[in-house]
């Protein structure tokens, strides 16, 4: 099986190299880091036999892809699988946050996946199932203060892939969306988890769990994956309540947390300097 990895470097991206390269299938890493490639590639070859590519790639520039369709074109490769984890956030109110931060949340996290979702399913071997995972997020389930923007746009990965999922289904092709809570994957996600005290620890996810059974459910069909009995539980009390009640609760809890965060890096920050 030939599976292709966006933001393969990141946390998640590592742990679903490593699960794809325990079950023995080839790896198209794809990662705007080229040293955290570099380093991926290095270690998944000496852990597994398996062929691992690598190729550096912005996937919010239309020149970048196009240069990466054109090597997977001359290469010749047909994907089984897309693992589409490459995305970004940026902590802080809406106002709070640089006009082109907000921007490139949608284009890295919206369009930049339309544009290699679309590319890849094109190119792919209509005789063989194909597999697709979106990495959503828990924060698609809530209209979220203070997190709007980046709730806003793993919403529309959710009800993408729920609605692709049935509009391809005759054709071969299983749609899955990831709805993870918090994971450890950077300095920051740790941070937010931190600051959130009980709430972070208990929707904290361990990333190769969360790897190894999304595989498995992308596999065997399964259209939506929560995370964590808690998170699930989370999501269904949700779906019972206003969603105004629910933003609501959510910037009262948040906007503590995140403000004693942020006061935290501000603090760091002028420590370090």
């Amino acid at each position: 099986m030939n599976v292709l990895i966006t933001g393969a470097s990141g946390g998640l991206g590592r742990a679903f190299a490593a699960e794809c390269g325990r079950r023995g299938y080839n790896l198209f890493l794809v990662d705007i880091n080229a040293q955290g490639l570099a380093a991926l590639k290095s270690g998944l070859e000496r852990r597994f036999s398996v062929c691992v590519a690598t190729m550096t790639c912005d996937l919010t520039g239309e020149a970048s892809v196009d240069a990466l369709l054109a090597h997977i074109d001359r290469c010749r490769i047909r994907f089984d699988m897309l693992l589409n984890v490459a995305g970004v956030d940026y902590e802080g109110g809406f106002l709070e946050r640089k006009r082109d931060d907000i921007v490139r949340i949608v284009s890295l996290n919206n369009e930049a996946t339309l544009r290699i979702t679309h590319a890849v399913l094109s190119r792919r071997d209509e005789r063989r199932r194909f597999s697709l995972v979106f990495v959503s997020s828990l924060a698609s389930l809530y209209p979220m203060p203070l997190k709007a923007t980046y709730a806003a746009s793993k919403r529309f990965l959710l009800d993408l892939a729920v609605a692709l999922g049935h509009e391809l289904r005759d054709k071969n092709v299983r749609v899955l969306a990831l709805c993870p809570g918090g994971m450890v994957t950077t300095r920051q996600a740790m941070q937010g988890i931190a600051a959130q005290g009980f709430w972070g620890a208990v929707t904290t996810n361990p990333l190769e769990t969360v790897a190894k059974r999304t595989i498995e459910g992308v596999l065997h069909g399964k259209h939506v994956y929560i995370p964590g009995f808690f998170n699930r539980t989370l999501s269904f009390i949700g779906t019972l309540l206003p969603r105004s009640w629910v933003a609501a609760a959510i910037y009262r809890r948040w906007g503590k947390a995140q403000k004693q965060w942020l006061a935290k890096e501000t603090a760091h920050g002028e420590t370090a300097a």
